[in-house]
């Protein structure tokens, strides 16, 4: 939520408690003034007290509590002279007020103080699993990058083998980097009307090398719909190519992965479907935390990025999974038609 935003909810909320007290005073004093009944109306007044307290807290409650005393006083004046034990009542009641906007006050900035700790630690613990993946990452490829160069130094073993193992695991430790260093920036996306089957045709294109080598069968069945979409084709294309790509590693050699659009009112459904051993419950519920994977050779931000490019167009993604059948994904995005 922006700072503007915040700035008009606590408006909202300040004009709907100022309006509750006087609508309540109003009833007190003027609908039912003569109606011995209005004394249930006392009662209403922690309506905007309680609204105080957890909107604003502690000093939310207090302000609220002023203001709905100052307008309980002429109700409280009617009996200062006449009838000692209604002006008790009314005496207690304003204490009692007076002590539940306090305690609410109290406890809702109590839960806050809490509520901010937790996020804090939660923060801290989440940037050392972070730091940890991340150290393990480089750590393996670094250490084969020392070895190979010693041996280069010591002019033994396959000097051709040592460069290239040099070059790999270089290669291996730029796209940690890459991908942290874009994960952790937000997407630009650079929009403009395109088609989605040239997208789609074009991600189908890269992965249906890796198909092959797999030796899996990658089908495309594109809606006969012309459809144009207000897209970053670079961007949606390297989300499609990571999903896909995930479908193939999954996929049993001979076995299918099917790429699926169909067009709906005011949005596209690309649906991604494999024949693979399928996910187990703690895999779906983490498949888009970063650096959460299962595969050896895996960083656990290829779904990541894949769901933040997605979102940025105002799309949706959303996986379906069983084990032992399969998993689909379901990608929504909001387009007009040509």
């Amino acid at each position: 939520m922006s700072l503007r935003e915040m700035i008009d909810r606590k408006k909202i909320y300040i004009i709907i408690i100022v309006a509750s007290a006087l609508f309540i005073t109003y009833l007190h004093h003027w609908m039912f003034q003569e109606d011995p009944r209005r004394i249930v109306l006392n009662e209403l007044y922690y309506i905007p007290l309680l609204l105080g307290a957890m909107m604003f807290g502690l000093k939310g409650a207090i302000l609220t509590y002023l203001l709905v005393s100052a307008l309980y006083l002429p109700y409280l004046s009617e009996y200062w002279t006449v009838n000692v034990l209604g002006l008790m009542a009314r005496l207690l009641h304003l204490l009692l007020s007076g002590a539940f906007a306090f305690l609410a006050g109290f406890l809702v900035d109590r839960e806050k103080r809490r509520q901010k700790q937790f996020e804090k630690d939660r923060y801290l613990a989440g940037l050392g699993r972070v730091a940890t993946t991340i150290v393990h990452d480089l750590r393996n490829p670094l250490i084969a990058i020392l070895f190979f160069a010693r041996r280069i130094q010591e002019g033994t073993g396959d000097l051709n083998m040592a460069v290239q193992t040099i070059i790999n695991s270089g290669q291996k430790m730029e796209r940690i980097v890459h991908d942290v260093l874009d994960f952790a920036k937000p997407i630009r996306l650079e929009l403009k009307e395109e088609s989605i089957e040239g997208v789609i045709n074009r991600a189908y294109d890269s992965c249906k090398a890796k198909a092959e080598k797999e030796n899996v069968v990658l089908t495309v069945n594109l809606s006969g719909t012309s459809l144009t979409i207000l897209i970053d084709g670079f961007q949606m294309e390297r989300a499609l190519v990571n999903l896909i790509s995930n479908a193939i590693d999954a996929t049993a050699k001979g076995e299918e992965v099917a790429i699926q659009t169909f067009s709906a009112k005011n949005y596209l459904v690309v649906s991604i479907k494999d024949s693979g051993s399928g996910m187990d419950r703690e895999t779906l519920e983490n498949i888009f935390t970063p650096f959460y994977s299962r595969k050896n050779d895996g960083f656990g931000l290829g779904m990541p990025i894949a769901k933040k490019i997605i979102e940025g167009h105002k799309g949706n993604i959303w996986i379906d999974s069983q084990p032992g059948i399969g998993t689909e994904v379901t990608i929504r995005l909001p387009y007009k038609t040509n």
